[in-house]
C-alpha cells in the first residue's frame, strides 16, 4: 500500500499515560485528478496537500513527484504530453504549471480562475474553469495568451477529447455533459440528469464514461443512442478516473483520498484506503460517537472506530463550506467554516445555518447553558453565539485565536497561536496561562486540567489550574509537516471554498477521560489516556 503522507512514529508519552490509534493514518492528502503516466504509474493530484504522487497500480506504493512545499500549489488535474511533460492545473492559484521530465517546474498560464480540468490531444493543451461563467480554453506551452473556445458555462470540470474531434466536459452543478468543437462554436448538450458528474474520459475503445459523485456510479454512455449503463458503484464523492492503455479503470475520491480499480464486473479493488483530508476539528459526543470536520465533509466515527457515515459532503446543496471545527451535542453537532458560517447538523435533518458573515473561524465549543464559543482567527476575536445566532464579543485583540474549550465555571480557555500562548477568558478579562508555545491549536478541559496541542512543537501539554503548573504529556505527535517542509497556505476559492484554508489540529476530551488528538500530519486520530493501574 501507499506510504503515509508524512510517515509517523508512535509518540513519546510521559509516565502513566498510554495511547492507541482510533483512525489509521492516510496515504494521500485527498485524491483528485488522475492520469496514467508514460511509465505506467498512476499519477494522482492532491489539491489539499499541494502534492502529486505516482502510484504503483498493483500495490499502491507511492512516490511524491511534486512534493509538498514546492512551487506547485493545490494541483487539481493532470495531463501528459508526448514528451513526458506533466501539466497541472492549480485550482486555487489561477494558473497552470508544467513539470519537465528533469523535475523543473514553470508556469505556462495564469489568471485562469479556478483552473480545473485539463487534457492534451496531439500535444495541444485544453483546460476549463470550475466556476459559474467558466470557460474552456486552449493553452500554449510557450506562455502565449489562452484561446477561448467556450464561455459562460456552469462549473465545467475534467474534460476529454472525443473521437469526433470535439471536447467533452461535464457541467457539474447542472448535472449535464456537453461538447464543443475544438475550433469553437456553439456548445451542445449531450446528456442531462446525472448525479453530479465530475469528470469525463474516453476508454481506449472510444466509449464515453463519466463519474457521478452524488451516487458513486461510474457510467458508460453510448453516444449513438445516448443510453447509459452503470459499470460500477462505489461510495459517493468520486473526483476523477483514468484508463490504462489496455482499458483498466481507476477512480479517485476527493472526500477521503481513496483510490481503487473497478474491474469489468464492476467490482472494486482498493489500492489506497480512504482516510482523512485533515483531520481538522474533533468532538466526542456523550455516547463516544466522534465527529470530525474534515474540510470537504463531516465524518461520523462510531464508538468502535469505524466510519459510520459522511452525512455532509461538499457536493450536497446544504453543505456550509470548508469545515474547520466541530463541537458535539446529544443529537448531532455544530460546525465552523472558513467562510465565517456556523451551522448545525442533526442526523436525518441535514445542515441548518445558525449564523454567517463572520470572519475566518477556527475552534468552536459548546457551553453548559447551550451557548456557542468560537475563535475568529483573522480578526483576533473570541465570540459567544446564542443558538438563535446572536453574537457577543467576549475578547478582542488576540493573536490568531485558534482552539477553544469551555470550563465548568462559565469561563473559557483559548490558544492564541500567533502569540504562542494559552489564555483564560472570564468576565471579559484575558489572562495568560502559558506562553512560549510554538503554534498552539486544539484545547480541551478535563476537571481542573486544561490540555493544549502545540502543532509546532508536536506536543500535548497539561496545565493545572490549582497548582498553576504544566507538564508535557506527549511529544513527537504526527502534527503538521515533517522537519524541513514548509507547506504553502492554501488561498481557497472565492464563492466556493473561501480562504485562506488555514491548518488546524484539534483536541477533544471524551466523557470517560481520554484525549483524542487530530494528527493532521499523518491523517490519523489517536487517543491518549491515563494508564489503568491495579
Amino acid at each position: 500500500m501507499a506510504e503515509h503522507r508524512y510517515p509517523a512514529t508512535p509518540p513519546t508519552l510521559a509516565a502513566g499515560w498510554t495511547s492507541n490509534t482510533v483512525r489509521e493514518p492516510s496515504s494521500l492528502f485527498g485524491a483528485n485528478g488522475m492520469r496514467v503516466g508514460p511509465d505506467g504509474a498512476l499519477y494522482v493530484a492532491q489539491a489539499f496537500g499541494s502534492q502529486v504522487s505516482a502510484l504503483d497500480p498493483e500495490t499502491g506504493a507511492a512516490t511524491a513527484v511534486v512534493p509538498v512545499g514546492g512551487e506547485v500549489v493545490a494541483p487539481d488535474d493532470l495531463a501528459f504530453d508526448s514528451h513526458g511533460v506533466l501539466y497541472m492545473t492549480e485550482v486555487m492559484s489561477e494558473r497552470v504549471s508544467a513539470r519537465m521530465p528533469n523535475g523543473d517546474v514553470r508556469v505556462i498560464a495564469d489568471n485562469v480562475p479556478v483552473a480545473n480540468g485539463i487534457t492534451i490531444h496531439d500535444d495541444r493543451i485544453f483546460m476549463d474553469e470550475f466556476r459559474l461563467g467558466g470557460r474552456v480554453l486552449e493553452l500554449y506551452a510557450d506562455g502565449r495568451a489562452p484561446r477561448v473556445i467556450a464561455e459562460d458555462l456552469v462549473t465545467p470540470n475534467a474534460l476529454a477529447m472525443g473521437p469526433d474531434g470535439a471536447l467533452y466536459f461535464p457541467q457539474v452543478m447542472a448535472g449535464e455533459i456537453w461538447r464543443v468543437a475544438i475550433d469553437g462554436g456553439r456548445p451542445e448538450r449531450v446528456m442531462a440528469g446525472l448525479a453530479i458528474p465530475t469528470a469525463v474520459k474516453f476508454s481506449p475503445s472510444g466509449e464515453l464514461f463519466t463519474t457521478e459523485a452524488g451516487s458513486g456510479d461510474i457510467t458508460r454512455i453510448d453516444l449513438h443512442t445516448i443510453a447509459r449503463t452503470v459499470v460500477g458503484t462505489v461510495r459517493p464523492g468520486i473526483d476523477n478516473f483514468a484508463f490504462t492503455p489496455d482499458g483498466r479503470l481507476f477512480v479517485s475520491h476527493f472526500t477521503d483520498g481513496g483510490v481503487a480499480e473497478i474491474d469489468s464486473a464492476g467490482k472494486e479493488r482498493v489500492i489506497v484506503n480512504g482516510g482523512l483530508l485533515g483531520p481538522f476539528g474533533l468532538a466526542s459526543a456523550p455516547d463516544h460517537t466522534l465527529y470530525i470536520s474534515d474540510g470537504m465533509s463531516l465524518v461520523v466515527v462510531a464508538p468502535d472506530g469505524h466510519v459510520a457515515s459522511r452525512p455532509a459532503l461538499m457536493i450536497n446543496a446544504d453543505f456550509p463550506g470548508f469545515v474547520r471545527s466541530v463541537c458535539a451535542l446529544d443529537d448531532g453537532c455544530y460546525l465552523t467554516t472558513t467562510a465565517g458560517t456556523i451551522a448545525r447538523y442533526r442526523p436525518g435533518q441535514g445542515i441548518e445555518v445558525v449564523t454567517e458573515g463572520l470572519g475566518n473561524l477556527s475552534g468552536i465549543a459548546c457551553t453548559r447553558d447551550g451557548q456557542l464559543l468560537a475563535c475568529e482567527t483573522d480578526t483576533g476575536r473570541v465570540l459567544q453565539i446564542s443558538t438563535t445566532g446572536q453574537t457577543t464579543t467576549l475578547a478582542r485583540g488576540l493573536q490568531a485565536p485558534t482552539g477553544i474549550a469551555a470550563r465548568a465555571d462559565g469561563s473559557c480557555v483559548v490558544s492564541a497561536s500567533g502569540a504562542g500562548q494559552l489564555v483564560h477568558i472570564k468576565d471579559g478579562v484575558v489572562s495568560v496561562m502559558m506562553s512560549g508555545l510554538q503554534d498552539p491549536h486544539g484545547v480541551a478541559v478535563l476537571g481542573d486540567d486544561t490540555f493544549v496541542l502545540d502543532r509546532g512543537a508536536r506536543t500535548l501539554t497539561r496545565f493545572n489550574h490549582t497548582s498553576v503548573q504544566s507538564d508535557i504529556i506527549a511529544s513527537g505527535l504526527a502534527l503538521g509537516a515533517n522537519a524541513g517542509i514548509t507547506p504553502k497556505v492554501l488561498p481557497g476559492i472565492d464563492d466556493l471554498l473561501p480562504g485562506p484554508l488555514l491548518p488546524f489540529a484539534d483536541l477533544s476530551a471524551t466523557s470517560d477521560g481520554r484525549l483524542l488528538v487530530g494528527c493532521d500530519g499523518a491523517g490519523s486520530v489517536i487517543a491518549i489516556a491515563p494508564a489503568v493501574t491495579g
